[in-house]
Order: C-alpha cells, then structure tokens, then sequence
C-alpha cells in the first residue's frame, strides 16, 4: 500500500513548484493582455462572483474539502505527516489539518481559474495523482480498525467522484481548451437581458388571466419542489457550491448515522443468549415460561429496532433531498425577485442592498453554514423519526398483532367518552354556525339569532377550555414538526415573519443576498459589457446595443420596430431606475443621505 505520509510529502512539494511554475506564467500573461475582466492570479482561487464560469470544477474540489473534513472527526490521525497522535495533542492537530488540506487542493482550483494551456496540464498532473494514489490505497486495503471495518471506503467515495471528474475534466480543458467565455465575454447576460424584454412584451400584450384548475394547482405545486434549470438563468457559484456540499453533507452524515448504530445493533442481536430471561426477571418482566422463547422475542424485538432506525434515517434522507430541492427553487425565485426590485418579498422592509460588513462575512461562510445545518438537521430528524417508528410499531402494531401489551387502546378506551363529547360539541358548533347564526341577503352576510349564540357561548365554555388544551398541544406538535423538517433549510426563517432577523441562518442567507446581488446584477453586468466592448472593439457594437434593447431580431427598420426600440429603451430605462445596486450611487441619495426605508427608484 501506497505510504500515506510519503504521499502527502511528494503532493505538497509538487503542488509548490506547480504554483511557482504558474507565477510567472500569469504575470506574462496579464502583461501582454493589458487587463483583465476576472480573476486570473495564482492568489484567487475562483471568481466567485461570476455566474457564466464552469460551477463543476470547482465544486469538485469544495466536495475534496469537506469530505477530508467529515473524515477528520473520527480519524485516529488527523495530519497524515503524524503517525499515532498522542491523545493530547489530537485536537490541535486537528486544528492544523482544517487548514492544511484546503492549501493541499488549493493548487487544483488555480490551475483552472488562470486558464492556460500549462494550467490545465499541471491540474491534470495533480488531480490524476490524488486519484491514482487513492484507489491504490483503498483497493489493496479496504478495510480499516475504525468504527466499522469499511467505513474509510464509504467515505472516500465522494473524494474519488469528485477527483475522478477533476482527471477528466482537466484533460478535456488541455486538449480542446475553455469551451464557454467567462464574466463579461460571455454573452449569458445580454440574452438574460433580452430574455426578460420579451416576457414583458408578451406580458403587456396577453391579458388573459384563466383561473386554474384543482390538477393545474396540484401539478404546481409538485412542481415546486423540484428544481429544472432554465435555458437562460445560472445560479450564482456560490449558492451552487452549496448546493452540491449540502448533498455530500447527507450523504457523509447517513453513512455516519448507520455506521455507528447499526453494527452495534448486530453486535448485541448476535450476543443474546438465555441469560437475557434472567436479567429481563431481575427487572420484574416475564415474556414467556420458555427461555428459548424469551430469545426469539428480544431477538425479534432488536430486529424491528434496526428496521425503525434504518427507516428513520431514510425518511430523513428523503426530507433533506425534498428540502434541497426547494431550496434551490426558491433560492432561483428570490434572487428574479430582487433583480426586479422587488426587495420586500424577501426581506420584511424596503432596503439597499449595497455590501455591508456582516454581509461580508455571510457571504464569505454560506456554505459552511449551510453544509453544518443540514447535518445537524438530519441527526435531529433521524432521532425524531426513530422516536416516532418506534411509538408506532411497539405502542401500534404490535400489540394489533399479537393483542397483549395494548396500553394505548386501553387509554383510548376509558377516555372514549371525553372524546366523543368534545367531538360532537365541535360538530355543533360548525352546523350552528353555518345554519343558525348566518344570514344570506344579498350576497351580504350577517348575523342572526344572537340570543342563541350568546347562550350557546355560555354554555359551551367550559367544553371549549378542554377543546382549547387539544388545540394547545396539537399547535405544540404541529411547531414543532415544521420546525424539524425545515431545519436544513437556510432560506426560510423558522421564527415570525417580524422575528426572523433573530434566526441567524436565515440572517446569513439575506445577507448574502445582499452582497450577491450588489455585485452580479444581469442587466447592470450587460451594461458593462457593452461598455467595455466599446472600449475595446471601437466599432461594431450598435447592433449588440439594439438588440439587448429590443430583445429581438429585425431585419430592416420600420415603424413596428421603430415603436419597439422605444418601448424597449424605457424598460430599460425602468429596469435601471428600479434596480436596488444602483440606489446608493444616485445623486439625490448621496446628498440626502436617505434611510433604507426609503422605496426604490423614489425621491
């Protein structure tokens, strides 16, 4: 098996010189090209504020990062240049290997973002030998004396995914070189601009407004929990890294979630033995006369505690996978509506949304975040889910089957009277409701028989109080049950609507929006880029200009597209006065200095 330590040793050196290699590559290359549009230095790891660049490398090697890091919590040695870490000093190591492997894939993420032929060829170089050396050393060692004997090879999966993409990815740059044009180049925003001119044109011409139907409403809503890409919007790199850490993030805390548990579980099923009557009698419990009996049955009850857990842990997979989903669905709908200027659908009041300082640092830790709440959620609902298989099975089905043990239908059975009074009481009060105390005039509606109401009032208070303590508890689960499921979830606040700047994951996600949205609108970036094309090119961009304005092609001028050059230089017009990145550069604001309740695009 390939040595860990001499590994490591022989990838930092190399990845020194390939950096070193690099240097002077990027200074020659900015040299002859005057300026750059984005980022392209050896101390820049992405452009992270550009939405037209590839997203797949470098998720690629955010998922490397943080899956050395979910690795690190249980790992015997931390840094692989310490063999045998004294438990003394583990936590510190620890400390330095946060840091050290995100400098060991640092280089892999440069040799892309400079965007050269000797980039590419060296993140080949690179990528190539951390897989190589990866599946060398789990195939000729699969199992490890960790917490279960194949764990290390569980979790090394996403690594040898994603290295896997990175070799293949790489050789397809080198040989054929950068497929799309990036950040201002690219002409992502001048068709996202054109884009929007024509929904609006369409929108201003067809007023039809069909009311939907009960399949249309239903359909809508699956829909909504299901994220399909459109033709011409991208996600921004950031919220798109943390999409894809959040998967990996549930995929790491599932496999933990299993191997910690469910070994442990065959371990005590495969020791149970005819000692388990006796320690069961010491306890007051009898299960059966036969010993051999009492076995099958703890037997049999430790298996349907594995099925729970394991069923547990896969609704819970599925609700992280369903919440994933509907986050990115809404992270698409919030950032369409800031970009129209619609701030309050977001945020509870009227603001700018240019950079602040706490912006800053949510912006910097989005991910981070994001990937820590969807692990901690997952553990909350697989024990809450546990919790409920188990009341389900042991309390339910069980004693169904087999009829003993039957304390719930017991319960139910002496309180059925209470029930049926509170139930009938509550019918009462709906058909009174709808037949007695309401009136129909005139599509007008009022009430009637107010002496009947006012003694059924009386009469039915005390019935009311004990309906009131159901509703209490019942409000109490439904809470709460909301609040598990959508735990995962940044882009929802879980406190009211005038609480939520209390909720610091929900603070997070506005906050980087804020800066987002500052920096990479669509139309103020196809603005410039028009701008710059000018610059550069001198000539030749009337016709960009005319048909980002009118977002259509033309053949010949006429009196119809005469009309919609005008129509379509006020939307824009409208589209400027309106966009929230821009209100904090206006004169007036400047001079006002106005707050950040003030409306946009307002004196």
């Amino acid at each position: 098996m390939a040595d860990d330590r001499i590994f490591h040793i022989c990838m930092v050196s190399t990845s020194l010189a390939v950096m070193l290699a690099l240097a002077p590559l990027t200074r020659k290359h900015q040299l002859c090209r005057g300026f750059t549009r984005g980022s392209s230095s050896i101390f820049s790891p992405a452009n992270f504020l550009d939405q037209t660049q590839e997203k797949g490398l470098v998720m690629a090697v955010f998922g490397l990062v943080f899956s050395k890091l979910a690795t690190l919590l249980i790992a015997p040695d931390p840094l692989p240049f310490c063999k045998e870490t004294p438990a003394e000093i583990k936590e510190y190591m620890k400390i330095l290997a946060i840091f050290y492997y995100p400098l060991l894939y640092y280089p892999l993420l440069v040799c892309w973002t400079l965007q050269r032929p000797a980039g590419y060829g060296f993140g080949s170089l690179l990528s190539l030998s951390h897989f190589c050396v990866m599946v060398w050393q789990k195939f000729d060692c699969p199992k490890t004396p960790e917490i279960y004997k194949y764990y290390a090879l569980l979790a090394s999966l996403p690594q040898l995914v994603c290295l896997a993409f990175l070799c293949g990815r790489f050789l397809l740059l080198f040989v054929k070189g950068p497929m799309t044009e990036e950040d201002l180049d690219s002409s992502y925003y001048s068709k996202y601009v054109k884009l929007l001119l024509k929904k609006r044109f369409s929108a201003a011409s067809s007023g039809s407004t069909d009311k939907q139907s009960l399949m249309k409403t239903i359909v809508k809503t699956v829909k909504g929990y299901i994220y399909v890409p459109e033709q011409v919007f991208r996600f921004p790199l950031k919220l798109a890294v943390s999409a894809f850490i959040a998967f990996v993030a549930i995929y790491h805390t599932a496999m933990l979630l299993v191997v910690l548990v469910i070994p442990t579980l065959h371990i005590v099923r495969a020791g149970i033995d005819e000692n388990i009557a006796f320690m069961l009698l010491g306890f007051g419990i009898v299960l059966s006369d036969d010993r051999m009996e009492v076995v099958k049955i703890v037997t049999f009850y430790t298996w349907l505690l594995e099925v729970c857990y394991l069923c547990a842990m896969t609704l819970s997979c599925l609700v992280s996978l369903v919440m994933l989903m509907r986050s990115m669905v809404l992270h698409r709908s919030n950032l369409k509506e800031i970009y129209k200027g619609d701030i309050y659908k977001v945020y509870n009041h009227q603001k700018t949304l240019s950079p602040s300082k706490p912006g800053v640092v949510c912006w910097m830790g989005l991910t981070g975040y994001q990937a820590a709440i969807v692990c901690l959620g997952m553990v909350i609902q697989t024990v809450v889910f546990f919790i409920c298989f188990l009341f389900l099975v042991f309390l339910i089905i069980i004693p169904v089957f087999y009829g003993r043990n039957i304390i719930v239908f017991q319960i139910a059975r002496k309180s059925w009277p209470a029930w049926v009074t509170l139930i009938l009481v509550t019918v009462l009060q709906h058909v009174t409701a709808k037949f007695a105390f309401i009136k129909d005039e005139r599509g007008m509606r009022d009430l009637k028989n107010r002496d009947s109401l006012f003694l059924l009032t009386y009469l039915l208070f005390l019935v009311n109080t004990v309906a009131g303590l159901i509703v209490a508890i019942w409000r109490v689960v439904i809470t709460a049950l909301y609040n598990i499921l959508h735990l995962g979830r940044i882009d929802i606040s879980l406190l009211h609507r005038t609480s939520e700047t209390y909720d610091p994951a929900y603070y997070y996600y506005i906050q980087f929006l804020r800066v987002e949205v500052s920096q990479n609108h669509p139309v103020i970036k196809a603005f410039c880029s028009l701008l710059l094309d000018m610059m550069v090119e001198g000539g030749g961009v009337g016709q960009k200009i005319r048909d980002a304005e009118e977002g259509i092609q033309v053949s010949r001028p006429t009196r119809a597209s005469s009309s919609r050059r005008i129509r379509a230089r006020w939307q824009l017009l409208y589209t400027l006065v309106n966009n929230p990145s821009l209100l904090g550069c206006r004169k007036h604001f400047q001079s006002l200095q106005i707050s950040e309740h003030v409306q946009n695009g307002t004196s």
